[in-house]
C-alpha cells in the first residue's frame, strides 16, 4: 500500500480579514501548515488554527515566510543567511508557544512563498533554512520541494526531510515550478491534477509543461482550499488517492 501526506496551507487570515475555509479543510488534509504572522496570520489566528487542528487530530506545522504581509510573502527578498536563520527561528518559537500550550507536539516546517521557491535553488538559503531548524528541534521534519536544495541541506545536516509535490502546480524539467507569473502555472482542469497527483504518488513521475517526464518524490501533496471549489477538489483528490489503494496519513504517523 502507498502512504502520503495531505497538507494545506492554513491560518492566513489577518485581523479583519479571512482568507480561507480552514475548518473546513482540516476534516480532509492530515497535516496544517500554520502562518506565522509574517506573510499572513496573526496571534490570534494561530492560537485558533492551532486549536481547530488539535480537535481534529490534524498534525501541525510552522509555515514561515519573509516580512511581507502585503505582498503575501511571494515577493523575492535579499537576505543573508543569518537573516533568514533568526527569521526561521523566530517564526517557529511563535508557534511553539501555541502547540505547547495546547499540549500538542510540533511536526514540521514548510517555508511559505518566495522562501521556499528561492530556497529550493539556492544552497546557501537552504543551508541556514535547515539550520535554524535544526538547532530549535532537530526532530522537527523539513517539508520542501521534491529534488530541491531544501532537501539535500537537510540530509546533509541530519535533518527529517519529506519531499512535497503540488496538485495543481505546472513543474519545469528541473523540477522546480512555474512561476505564477507565466500562462499554465497552476492547473485549473481538476481531473487532470487528480491524475497527475494520483500518478506522482503511485509512479514516482510528472509531465513537465514541455512534456517531458522527470522523476519525483511524493512524501506530502500540497492542496489548496482557500475558495468553494478548492475545497470540492481536496474532497476529489482524497477520494481519488484512496480508491487506488493510498492511505493518507501525516508525515510523522509514517
Amino acid at each position: 500500500m502507498y502512504q502520503v501526506d495531505l497538507n494545506s496551507d492554513l491560518g492566513e487570515s489577518f485581523g479583519a480579514y479571512t482568507i480561507g475555509m480552514d475548518s473546513e479543510i482540516l476534516k480532509y488534509v492530515s497535516s496544517a501548515n500554520v502562518a506565522c504572522g509574517w506573510h499572513a496570520g496573526d496571534p490570534m489566528v494561530m492560537e485558533k488554527t492551532v486549536a481547530l487542528a488539535a480537535e481534529a487530530g490534524t498534525a501541525v506545522g510552522a509555515h514561515p515566510g519573509y516580512p511581507d504581509l502585503m505582498g503575501f510573502g511571494r515577493r523575492n527578498m535579499v537576505v543573508t543567511p543569518a537573516e533568514a536563520k533568526a527569521y526561521i527561528k523566530y517564526q517557529i518559537g511563535a508557534l511553539l508557544a501555541f502547540t505547547e500550550s495546547r499540549g500538542i507536539k510540533m511536526q514540521h516546517v514548510k517555508p511559505h512563498g518566495a522562501f521556499y521557491n528561492m530556497a529550493a535553488v539556492d544552497e546557501k538559503l537552504a543551508d541556514a533554512i535547515c539550520e535554524g531548524i535544526y538547532e530549535v528541534d532537530p526532530s522537527l521534519i523539513l517539508l520542501g520541494l521534491a529534488n530541491s536544495k531544501m532537501i539535500s541541506s537537510a540530509e546533509k545536516i541530519g535533518l527529517p526531510a519529506a519531499s512535497e509535490v503540488f496538485a495543481d502546480r505546472a513543474y519545469n524539467d528541473d523540477g522546480t515550478l512555474v512561476s505564477r507569473k507565466l500562462p499554465g502555472a497552476v492547473i485549473h482542469d481538476r481531473e487532470l491534477a487528480i491524475a497527475r497527483t494520483v500518478r506522482m504518488v503511485t509512479e514516482g513521475v510528472v509531465e513537465t509543461a514541455s512534456g517531458k517526464l522527470i522523476p519525483i518524490k511524493a512524501d506530502s501533496i500540497c492542496v489548496h482550499g482557500d475558495n468553494p471549489s478548492a475545497l470540492e477538489f481536496v474532497k476529489n483528490i482524497k477520494a481519488a488517492l484512496e480508491a487506488k489503494d493510498v492511505k493518507i496519513c501525516s508525515l510523522s504517523a509514517r
